[in-house]
């Protein structure tokens, strides 16, 4: 015999991929909840984490839980695509915007992330990515001044990846990446439409060059409810 939760957990689901329930929109207070499904505010808490688990709501901090758009952008974890490359497949109006563009020399954090020597000249890129008019990615990027000599904010905001590999003639070959979801600063609330959302998807990748020179270090901000992160795996034995 199914269990209760997760009776109410395929029923609310069927609702929110049917559209009955638009992203965006509140679900029902637990109270409400409890009485429409006559049990306890326990089985309805089992049901709402397993809704917030698989990415059908997110829990927002004296609002209660709001329904997560369930067409959200894939982001392919493994592959190495500009934004650029990523807004061809986009239906919404996409666009960036340089907040910041400064050469710095390498020191402390700079030079750990970038494996360099202290000294190097390095840029320090901040550009936010906006989708129908909301800020909803904030990327920090530090690259290696010698790889990206005539680097501007025109070359930024449409592609740095056409710029190296087409007239610098660069060849950019991996990178190595890690994705974790952390608690947004201050910094990033002044920046990004954050929606009412307390958390974001950080992505941080060291690219490398063909000839394994490590030329950049990404911090990727992602805002929760615009993006879905995907991957292709392959069972080796």
């Amino acid at each position: 015999m199914q269990r209760k939760f997760q009776a109410i957990y395929d029923l609310i689901a069927r609702e929110i991929q049917a559209e009955k329930m638009e992203a965006g929109q509140l679900l029902p207070s637990e109270n409400e909840l409890t009485e429409r499904f006559e049990t306890s505010r326990e089985t309805v808490r089992k049901a709402l984490q397993l809704l917030s688990q698989n990415g059908y709501i997110q829990k927002l901090q004296g609002k209660g839980s709001v329904v997560l758009e369930q067409n959200k952008l894939p982001l392919p974890v493994s592959g190495l695509t500009s934004f650029k490359e990523l807004a061809r497949s986009m239906s919404q109006t996409v666009e960036t915007q340089v907040l910041a563009l400064k050469q710095k020399l390498a020191e402390g954090y700079i030079q750990e992330v970038l494996q360099c020597e202290k000294g190097t000249p390095v840029w320090e890129l901040h550009r936010l990515r906006k989708l129908d008019g909301e800020a909803v990615i904030y990327d920090k990027d530090l690259l290696l001044a010698a790889c990206a000599p005539a680097l501007t904010e025109a070359i930024a905001r449409d592609s740095i990846y056409d710029y190296l590999e087409q007239d610098v003639g660069l060849s950019i070959s991996y990178a190595r990446k890690e994705v974790v979801v952390e608690e947004a600063g201050s910094a990033d609330a002044e920046v990004m439409d954050m929606g009412g959302y307390q958390q974001l998807a950080v992505v941080r990748s060291a690219v490398y060059l063909e000839d394994t020179t490590l030329f950049q270090y990404t911090e990727s901000k992602h805002r929760p409810d615009k993006f879905r992160f995907v991957d292709f795996a392959r069972r080796t034995k």
